[in-house]
């Protein structure tokens, strides 16, 4: 499979994302609410990807987002640059000091242990981010004078405000223009779509953004909500492990989008907060790979196992043109992102290739 990729040479950036830049607050072992301390991470759907795409794939990348111009903010740019993402995109917004022109996101995460499932508590209204516009950004002078060979986003972002929206399909658009690849992260998230007209809005803005999308990742869940397609056989369970409704998903996505070049998802068995059963699959060209299985995975902190699956796919198909190449890097990077506390990887290329390999969890020395 060839993806027609912009030469190295002519770009800036390997990646580029676009999306929210929350800051994570941890309890560790422990509850939210019951936490004494919490420890600071940063994260967000989105910029995970190409935060991966940096740290463990050495890709040049940066993130195109808005911070609110204090002390939370300054935390976050620490951060992201102590993730080697390059900051010089972010449109920073003067805010009135207590948050209400805008505010920095909050996303309060605890892991979840065995029967206790992980749970999320996020704070992130009138944030800089979903406050933006396209007139925020020079999208004319990131796609076509700086230039990238790939935009990653996806629908937490879209589904973040009216703006929001907009913002997302002006940046595609002009990635498109400027010959850069897209992917997209379908991510359904109805709580938040509800503020903005729910499942009709989400409908309405995935489906024009879908037009224009090269690489698209989602379950069955994101498809259907998100883009309408009716799984025959289907329930509301149907997001466990199906490879039969996976393929008649993406039978109807090919068909629907003739634009989609990849159709990607993972595949998690949940049999506890800890131990899930993890793959991946992704279509191409009329053909199915799966990933090796990791059956009984151990599971530190499932939070951004996604996004790294899908950091892994776009380094797999940038370098090396391979469906089956990229699915395994995928699925061995999400799975090794789970071993280790918070949103972003802490995995190496080494390590992944190992993975890949087959290596096993013997002490190295």
């Amino acid at each position: 499979m060839k993806l027609d990729l912009k030469p190295q040479n002519q770009c800036r950036y390997d990646a580029l994302s676009l999306g929210e830049v929350m800051l994570r607050l941890d309890p560790g072992e422990g509850r939210i609410r019951t936490a004494r301390n919490f420890r600071a991470w940063e994260g967000g759907g989105e910029y995970n990807v190409t935060r991966g795409l940096r740290r463990c794939f050495n890709m040049k990348t940066a993130i195109i987002t808005a911070l609110a111009e204090n002390e939370v903010g300054l935390l976050l740019e620490d951060f992201i640059l102590q993730g080697g993402v390059d900051t010089s995109l972010i449109h920073w917004t003067k805010t009135d000091g207590i948050g209400r022109i805008c505010r920095n996101g909050l996303n309060f995460t605890e892991r979840g242990f065995g029967i206790r499932g992980a749970v999320g508590c996020s704070d992130r209204a009138n944030t800089a981010i979903s406050k933006a516009s396209p007139k925020d950004f020079d999208f004319e002078y990131i796609f076509g004078e700086l230039g990238t060979r790939w935009l990653h986003t996806g629908g937490i972002y879209a589904a973040l405000s009216e703006q929001a929206s907009e913002t997302a399909l002006a940046a595609i658009k002009a990635a498109k223009k400027h010959g850069a690849i897209v992917s997209y992260d379908l991510n359904y998230r109805p709580s938040m779509w509800s503020a903005i007209g729910g499942l009709k809005k989400a409908q309405e803005v995935n489906k024009e953004i879908a037009q224009y999308v090269d690489v698209m990742i989602g379950n069955e869940e994101d498809f259907t909500a998100c883009l309408g397609f009716e799984i025959e056989g289907n329930d509301k369970d149907f997001k466990e492990l199906n490879l039969d409704g996976y393929k008649k998903m993406v039978n109807c996505a090919a068909e629907a989008y003739p634009n989609f070049k990849v159709v990607a998802t993972t595949l998690r068995q949940v049999k506890t907060a800890t131990v899930n059963d993890w793959s991946a699959i992704c279509w191409a060209e009329g053909q199915i790979y799966k990933s090796k299985e990791y059956k009984g995975l151990e599971i530190m902190d499932r939070v951004g196992g996604g996004d790294s699956f899908a950091s892994g796919l776009i380094y797999g198909l940038m370098a090396t043109g391979d469906p089956q190449a990229a699915v395994n890097y995928g699925a061995a990077h999400g799975a090794l992102a789970m071993t280790t506390p918070g949103d972003t990887t802490m995995a190496s290329l080494k390590e992944v290739e190992a993975i890949m390999g087959g290596a096993g969890a013997r002490v190295q020395r």
